[in-house]
């Protein structure tokens, strides 16, 4: 079951009234709940409401909250994603799936062989920035991603603690290997960079190189950008908690 985002000056005891608009409409004339049906809802504190609908008027609807709990829904990590923009239905796709894999923040890349114009881009990042909160609800996640504004490959490497660059050229090394000569606190800031589907440029392995920024492979296969985004932070959630 989704659920859906509310303020906590909304909750009166135990009693939540829906009067916005969209929400209203979403869960009333869209999902067609009735009285007596059970919604699931969630505050900027990160509690869950298990709640009852009791009442629906022409322009609201009322629960009762049966049970409140802190959402566990969450990555334990401070891990962000930052990739080169991809086409519409693949961009959407890698903002669903970062957020399903419970990222703190995604940052859309300008890179050399980007296949999207920068002016697009900048024109886009409301959009997904709803859509990654969309994919909040239907995953149930406790916290929402932040989707920065667009950057470039030399302003994000000076921003976190450790960087991760997923590409098969001059590499074969793969994160398991790399955690056992590198100690990855928990607690720190991870940054994941997956590049377009013609990969990075020379100057971009080149600067990544002058800053000794590791390059990891995932493989022998050949993923699209967006498959790639999906095995990259698997791989580094994985390595990193349970490795």
């Amino acid at each position: 079951m989704p659920h859906f985002l509310i303020k906590s000056n909304q909750i009166n005891g135990n009693l939540l009234i829906i009067d916005d608009k969209d929400l209203y409409k979403h869960i009333i004339k869209v999902m067609r709940a009735k009285i007596g049906e059970k919604i699931l809802f969630i505050d900027e504190n990160e509690i869950q409401y298990e709640t009852k609908i009791i009442k629906i008027t022409s322009t609201s609807f009322e629960t009762e909250i049966q049970s409140q709990y802190k959402s566990q829904r969450k990555l334990p990590l401070n891990l962000y994603i930052a990739f080169s923009v991809l086409n519409s239905d693949a961009q959407i796709s890698s903002i669903q799936k970062a957020t399903e894999l419970g990222v703190k923040g995604i940052i859309p890349l300008y890179s050399d062989n980007c296949s999207v114009k920068e002016n697009v881009i900048k024109s886009k990042i409301e959009k997904w920035q709803k859509i990654a909160v969309e994919s909040v609800k239907q995953c149930e996640r406790a916290d929402i991603p932040k989707v920065f504004d667009m950057s470039y490959i030399k302003e994000v490497i000076k921003k976190y603690d450790n960087i991760i660059v997923f590409a098969e050229k001059y590499t074969d090394k793969n994160f398991i290997e790399y955690l056992k000569e590198n100690n990855i606190d928990k607690n720190s800031s991870i940054l994941v960079i997956i590049g377009p589907e013609g990969g990075f440029s020379e100057a971009e392995f080149d600067l990544f190189k002058a800053q000794k920024i590791p390059l990891i492979t995932l493989g022998n296969l050949i993923y699209r950008a967006d498959t790639a985004l999906t095995a990259a932070l698997t791989t580094v959630i994985n390595g990193v908690l349970y490795g």
